[in-house]
């Protein structure tokens, strides 16, 4: 394979896990901030897919785009170890930071509040014990792993 379709292969790879992520938004699991962060690197991913089409097979694209693989999997893993509890998520999605008591009357009144705060925490939905921040790691460390592999190849 060569190393332009290597890249879109890879830039391919974020948009199914974007239209993924969209669809599971689709059936009412609505996201995190967690989650909204893990999808940005995605979609310079899908950037970096585009300048291949226009540009070419350069080596800077294919080393970009390993790194927002890389940035995703490391967003992921870090909320994976909040869904899991093994450290603290941020305050504004984590269960530490939105009791009732630590509400101000005027935050509890405001119209301006959203409607529901997804929990960063709690996991919405999992398969073979892993939940999609989980699974996001998993597939962008593979798509990494292609992003890579580019990199080898000649244009």
């Amino acid at each position: 394979m060569t190393r332009k379709n290597l890249m879109l292969l890879a830039a391919a790879g974020s948009l199914l896990l974007i239209v993924g992520a969209w669809g599971f938004q689709m059936l009412g699991f609505a996201p995190c901030k967690l989650c909204l962060w893990q999808r940005w690197p995605h979609y310079a991913a899908i950037g970096i897919g585009v300048a291949v089409l226009i540009a070419g097979p350069y080596l800077l694209l294919g080393l970009a785009g390993a790194l927002s693989a890389l940035a995703t999997a490391g967003i992921g893993a870090y909320h994976t170890g909040v869904e899991r509890g093994w450290w603290e998520g941020p305050t504004s999605c984590s269960g530490s930071g939105n009791d009732l008591a630590s509400m101000s009357g005027a935050d509890l009144l405001s119209l301006d509040a959203p409607v529901e705060i997804v929990m960063c925490d709690e996991v919405a939905w999992s398969l073979f014990g892993l939940s999609m921040a989980s699974w996001n790691v998993i597939a962008s460390l593979i798509i990494a792993q292609i992003w890579f592999k580019s990199l080898t190849k000649d244009a």
